[in-house]
Formats: C-alpha cells, structure tokens, sequence
C-alpha cells in the first residue's frame, strides 16, 4: 500500500518530459503557498495580538479607536469579536470570519464603514455579557434584558466616527514589509553596487 503510494506521488508512471513539467508546476504551486502564507502573516492569526487585525488597512479606523478606549487597558480584540465557549469555537469563528474578511478585501468589497454582521453581534452581545455580568447583578441600572449593550452603548469602545475616511492619519503600528527578507536583501545588496 505505501509503496503504491509512493509510486504515485514519484510520478513513476508519467513520461520524462511531462514529470518534469508537473514537479515544477507542485513546486510553483508550493512556493507560491508559502508565499502567501507568510505575506499575509497567515500565522499572527493563532494569536490574540491586537495587531494582527491592521494587517489590512481596513480596520487601522477600529485599532486606532480601540488603542485610545477603556477597553484597550483591559480588552483586546479577541475579547470581544470571538466566542469563548471553547477553543475549537474560537478558532473557527477565527477561521471562518477571516476568511470572510480576506475575500472582502481581495475581491475590494469592503464598506467604507464597518458594521457586524448578526452572527458577530450575537458574539459581542455574550461577551459584553461575560466581562460585565456584575452589572446585570445590580438590576435599579440595567432593568431590561432585551436589547443588545450595544444598542445603548454603540460608541464603545469604538467610538462614533470609524470610517477608513475619518482616520486618514491614525498613529497605528506600521505594517510590515511584503518582501521575504532574502529577497529584501538581496535588493539591497544591488543598490549598494
């Protein structure tokens, strides 16, 4: 069984010629694999930096109001825009909401102004809940159980401007290099000659 396998994947039965050309092609389709995976920083997004969310320029508005909030002492992204029922339920809201963002901005549909979506609101309703359920245990404050937090608290932590246009110059971090670093070397090798 493994060495049928074996056999397959060496292209043992393909001519010379043409087992050339498909070992380039997997190997331009790998490359190029790697490349994407580590120009769009593919694996900044296991983690709960903050960020990682201005890889895209499309959310420097929420980093640059986040970063001036409350909720920047004590929240980070994560903690609010993803489940924390159980790690697989992060990770696949992660996944899944990502993937929905990158074919946004690759395919450049993406809003001037950014709104949740329901699946998101639901998610920052529970964790608005979960980070702040001592204020439900004070009833004289918050008497009604039907309304999301953020429909009396929308500009939290975000503010009330956050379009991409309302902070064209927002001090955010800078966005790394896209180049790989051999490649940023050797170009800096030949402008040095």
């Amino acid at each position: 069984m493994l060495g049928k396998a074996l056999r397959v994947a060496s292209l043992a039965d393909v001519p010379g010629r043409l087992r050339i050309a498909c070992f380039v092609a997997l190997g331009l389709v790998a490359g190029l694999g790697i490349y994407t995976i580590r120009v769009s920083e593919a694996a900044s997004y296991l983690s709960d930096d903050p960020e990682t969310c201005i890889n895209c320029h499309i959310m420097v508005p929420e980093y640059a109001s986040w970063q001036h909030s409350s909720h920047a002492r004590a929240a980070t992204c994560n903690d609010c825009h993803v489940p924390h029922t159980s790690v697989f339920a992060k990770y696949y809201f992660k996944a899944k909401d990502g993937s929905r963002h990158t074919a946004l901005f690759t395919l450049r549909r993406e809003r001037q102004v950014i709104f949740a979506i329901p699946e998101s609101r639901k998610v920052i309703q529970d964790n608005c809940v979960r980070c702040h359920s001592n204020v439900f245990e004070t009833p004289q404050v918050h008497t009604r159980q039907d309304r999301a937090c953020i429909d009396c608290h929308r500009e939290v932590p975000h503010g009330r401007q956050h379009s991409l246009s309302a902070t064209p110059n927002a001090a955010v971090p800078p966005l790394g290099a896209s180049v790989l670093p051999f490649v940023e070397r050797n170009r800096m090798k030949g402008d040095e000659r």
